[in-house]
């Protein structure tokens, strides 16, 4: 993990964080979407992860007063498997913290059992169900949140 390190995304990143959302997910976001999160959207904050000055990682936060909600989050597939996702989502935890979120809440998938086992190892507890929640498929989506 010493070749890895965090920063803040830029408009600059857009193209390596679509390469990641694009490895990541069955609709990605597009180009427009991580455009208006960076200059429109100002709850939006979004953590890369990179390795070798490449981004293998990122999490999307929004931090509206006291609650921080978590957008997305991705790891390349070549780089699972070696709890980058979860020292991302700890970092995340501590930025919004340190921002003065009480809460975090995120949606993932019901059938996601691996992000939903990372997600309660942080703490995160299980709340209502979104019905119909993903578009690719009807999948519902879990609500999970923690006190910080």
């Amino acid at each position: 993990m010493n070749d890895t390190q965090f920063r803040w995304m830029t408009i600059q990143d857009i193209d390596q964080v679509l390469m990641v959302e694009e490895q990541s997910f069955t609709i990605p976001w597009r180009r427009e979407a991580f455009e208006n999160e960076l200059m429109v959207n100002q709850f939006a904050k979004y953590l890369l992860l990179e390795k070798d000055n490449e981004v293998i990682g990122y999490c999307g936060l929004w931090l509206i007063m006291d609650e921080a909600h978590v957008t997305n989050i991705a790891i390349v597939p070549g780089q699972r498997g070696q709890k980058l996702g979860l020292t991302l989502m700890q970092k995340v935890l501590k930025l919004a913290k340190e921002a003065g979120a009480k809460t975090v809440t995120l949606e993932v998938r019901v059938s996601n059992d691996i992000a939903r086992s990372l997600y309660r190892k942080l703490g995160f507890l299980e709340g209502g169900i979104r019905k119909n929640y993903y578009s690719d498929n009807g999948e519902d989506a879990l609500v999970m949140w923690v006190n910080l």
